[in-house]
């Protein structure tokens, strides 16, 4: 089977055994394509889709502020600080069991989520989600590659999986609002059980088993850690909106925090198998890139919140209203992940990014111009835009320049640690932006005193982005250096 050549000529019968087999597999090979984007969607929808139910879920369940943002953030930083575990839990004890696994956890968590009469309840529930998800997602990629031959058929299916997760995130708002508009909140959870008994048994018939951990050990330890600082760090910052900066109910869980993330150093610095190798961080790129992706995802997060409570707590849209108003900016940032790649060429991946930064920045800042009596088009459409075609612009090249600056034996790890470094940054923007937001607003709920307070988090959000301009500048390898982007 290595060297077909050598025996086609013996036997006649050996090109027509030959023959079928493209042809075969092409029907099972699509299948499994079919059933890992369909768990890429959910997993990426469920990080936007409850947004636009936020206000909702805050009068049927009591949920406070610092509830409500918890209720993206629980999902975020369990999603974000297991997602380098699963990848390794999936090459370990196999792509199809994990991916079932996950999806599992994933459908069960949905259920109590749906079903949750209490506001920690939901927050629990949106915890283990994230959880389920951060063991499926990476299960998802891996499979489609083990399925499809290297060449132009894999770079469509990877395609395919890319243009799925994009349109996930995408959706959220539109569907959210469709959900609670025409059901209630509840359904925007509800709405992955059927969905994911689906995908399951897809996945029990058409995949098929494989691994690649070797004699690898699962670095759990190491996984507890990152996410347990990550949360911790997370919640102090949230406390100040309540306690300030000084009480101990925050000084604890930040010290807290920020010791668990030095032991997780320390750990993955001394174990065999760490879960992120700390000597990818030697290469420039990897190490520039990531930073980077951190601190431009933590604005994220923020605009998708904000915009959708403010179109609905203070402009006074419906679910579905504010799900249709966030539509062109969801649209905005497949097209400019779109554009990006056909743009690093002619720009350079560093020049790309520092002008997604800056595209993204002036959305921000004309956001910041919000007012209690904005309309349509100018407090919403315009800045969204602007923010999303710059975040596409920019994401796309960080995420290239990332992976071009690693051994390719560890692309897989560098890939995963990009979305890690997004999705945790996202997490703790929004704790950040939320408390900004809360210390203008002052525990004041008119529309006025609510726009300046959601005013404030965009302006923060547009220096933010300013800072991660000269950061790029600065430290990101320069267009004719990409040999030295190891140094």
């Amino acid at each position: 089977m290595a060297h077909p050549e050598r025996t086609a000529s013996p036997a006649a019968e050996q090109p027509a055994a030959e023959k079928p087999a493209p042809a075969r597999p092409d029907p099972r090979t699509w299948l499994v394509v079919l059933a890992a984007c369909a768990a890429q969607f959910l997993v990426v929808l469920d990080v936007s889709v409850v947004n636009v139910a936020l206000p909702s879920m805050r009068s049927d369940l009591g949920l406070s502020a610092v509830g409500l943002q918890w209720v993206v953030n629980a999902y975020s930083i369990a999603f974000a600080g297991f997602m380098l575990l699963g990848g390794r839990a999936a090459d370990l004890f196999g792509r199809k069991r994990i991916f079932l696994l996950g999806l599992g956890l994933f459908t069960a968590a949905s259920v109590a989520g749906g079903l949750a009469q209490e506001g920690w309840q939901l927050v629990a529930a949106r915890a283990v989600q994230g959880l389920g998800a951060a063991v499926l997602a990476p299960a998802t990629l891996t499979l489609v590659t083990a399925a499809v031959p290297a060449g132009p058929a894999r770079t469509r299916a990877i395609g395919t999986w890319t243009a799925v997760g994009a349109a996930g995130g995408a959706a959220g708002g539109f569907v959210g609002g469709v959900l609670v508009d025409l059901l209630s909140w509840r359904w925007v959870l509800l709405i992955n059980v059927p969905v994911g008994v689906l995908v399951m048994a897809g996945g029990v018939l058409w995949l098929t088993e494989s691994r690649t951990g070797g004699g690898r050990k699962l670095d759990l330890p190491g996984a507890i850690l990152v996410t347990g600082g990550l949360a911790a760090v997370a919640y102090g910052i949230a406390q100040t909106e309540q306690t300030g900066w000084g009480a101990s109910a925050t000084l604890v869980p930040l010290l807290g925090g920020l010791a668990l993330l030095g032991t997780f150093v320390a750990v993955e610095a001394r174990t065999a198998a760490p879960l992120m190798p700390l000597r990818v961080f030697r290469s420039r790129a990897v190490a520039a890139a990531n930073v980077s992706m951190l601190v431009v995802g933590s604005t994220s997060f923020g605009m998708w919140f904000f915009m959708t409570v403010y179109a609905q707590g203070v402009l006074g849209y419906t679910p579905l209203q504010a799900g249709l108003a966030l539509v062109p900016s969801s649209v905005s940032v497949i097209v400019g992940s779109k554009l990006a790649p056909r743009l690093i060429p002619v720009t350079g991946a560093r020049n790309l990014a520092v002008l997604g930064a800056l595209v993204a920045a002036t959305g921000f800042g004309w956001q910041s111009t919000m007012t209690a009596d904005g309309s349509f088009l100018v407090t919403i459409l315009g800045p969204g835009v602007l923010m999303m075609v710059g975040m596409g612009l920019v994401i796309t090249p960080l995420a290239s320049l990332a992976t071009s600056g690693t051994a390719p034996g560890e692309a897989g790890l560098v890939s995963g640690l990009v979305n890690t470094s997004r999705t945790m940054g996202g997490a703790l923007g929004l704790a950040v932006l939320s408390t900004v937001a809360a210390a203008r607003t002052g525990g004041r709920t008119s529309p006025e005193a609510l726009t300046e307070g959601y005013a404030l988090a965009f302006r923060t959000a547009t220096g933010v982005l300013l800072a991660a301009v000269v950061l790029m500048l600065l430290w990101l390898p320069r267009p004719s250096g990409t040999a030295s982007e190891k140094a």
